[in-house]
């Protein structure tokens, strides 16, 4: 009985994959921006967040020392509407002023990420042009050679 011999793919495959070169290092660099954009986006959000907590923070401080004069003993029952009106308009006034403050660190958020990305699509479109480039002038170079051997 004649046994039939099978193919090696194997052999096949690597000669294949020989023939078509890839570049690591494109891969490599793609993959370093990539990771300097997330640590950069990472930095503006940890930035953010540790502004808005302080902001946070600052604003229950000045709350709660309103609210120590306000709850303090008053010597007329007019000085407890005094007072509550008092604190009703400075808690008024502080929310403004501390919405606005987290107005401004969302519009920077805004900004640097919006930056961040112009400038990642900048390095990212070099370096797909780079590599497409190198991948173009292998392929020739590997045709040129196949067609010279033949």
């Amino acid at each position: 009985m004649a046994t039939a011999k099978t193919q090696d793919f194997t052999t096949m495959m690597k000669d294949m994959m020989g023939a078509f070169p890839v570049d690591t290092k494109a891969m490599e660099d793609a993959f370093k921006t990539q990771t300097t954009l997330g640590e950069k986006l990472s930095a503006v959000s940890i930035d953010a967040a540790r502004q808005s907590t302080e902001l946070s923070a600052k604003w229950t401080q000045d709350t709660l020392a309103k609210m120590t004069a306000m709850t303090k003993a008053k010597a007329e029952p007019a000085d407890y509407a005094k007072a509550m009106t008092d604190f009703a308009s400075a808690s008024a006034e502080s929310a403004a002023e501390h919405m606005a403050a987290f107005a401004e660190i969302a519009k920077k958020v805004q900004t640097e990420t919006l930056e961040l990305m112009m400038a990642a699509g900048k390095d990212i479109s070099e370096d797909m042009t780079a590599a497409a480039k190198k991948a173009t002038d292998e392929m020739t170079s590997a045709a040129k050679k196949a067609s010279a051997a033949k």
